[in-house]
C-alpha cells in the first residue's frame, strides 16, 4: 500500500460551508508561478491600454478635469451622444465632436469664426 501525500478528505460539513461562503480557498491554485516582467513590453502595451481606457472611462463620465487652473467637465446631450465642455463657473465653454482613445477634438464658434481645439486625454488632470 502506498501513501498518498496532500490528499484532503472533504466531509459533509465543510463542504456546506465552502458553498455557503464560510470557508474561503486562496487562489494558489491560478497561480503559474511564474513572476511578471514588468519591463518587458507586453506589459507596458497593457499597462499604456488600461491607462488609456481609464482616462477615456473618466473623461467619458464627466469626471471634472483642470486645465490652467480653471475646472471643466464633459456632459452628454442624450445617450450614445457627444456632449459639450462646460466649466464650473460660466458654463458651456465648447462642442465635442469628437472623442477618440486618447484626443477629444471640440469646436467653438467666435466673432462668426470656427475655432477647434484638441484636448490630450493623456495629459489632462482629473480632480479626484
Amino acid at each position: 500500500m502506498s501513501k498518498l501525500k496532500n490528499v484532503v478528505v472533504l466531509d459533509k460539513k465543510v463542504l456546506t460551508a465552502i458553498a455557503n461562503g464560510e470557508k474561503v480557498f486562496d487562489n494558489r491554485l491560478n497561480n503559474t508561478g511564474r513572476p511578471v516582467n514588468k519591463k518587458s513590453a507586453r506589459q507596458v502595451r497593457l499597462n499604456k491600454q488600461a491607462f488609456y481606457a481609464n482616462v477615456n472611462a473618466k473623461f467619458k463620465t464627466g469626471s471634472q478635469f483642470k486645465i490652467n487652473n480653471s475646472t471643466y467637465q464633459y456632459t452628454e446631450h442624450k445617450e450614445n451622444e457627444l456632449g459639450c465642455i462646460i466649466d464650473a463657473i460660466t458654463g458651456h465653454v465648447c462642442n465635442v465632436s469628437y472623442i477618440g482613445r486618447t484626443k477629444v477634438k471640440c469646436y467653438k464658434f467666435v466673432l462668426g469664426k470656427k475655432v477647434n481645439v484638441e484636448l490630450n486625454l493623456k495629459t489632462l488632470k482629473f480632480v479626484s
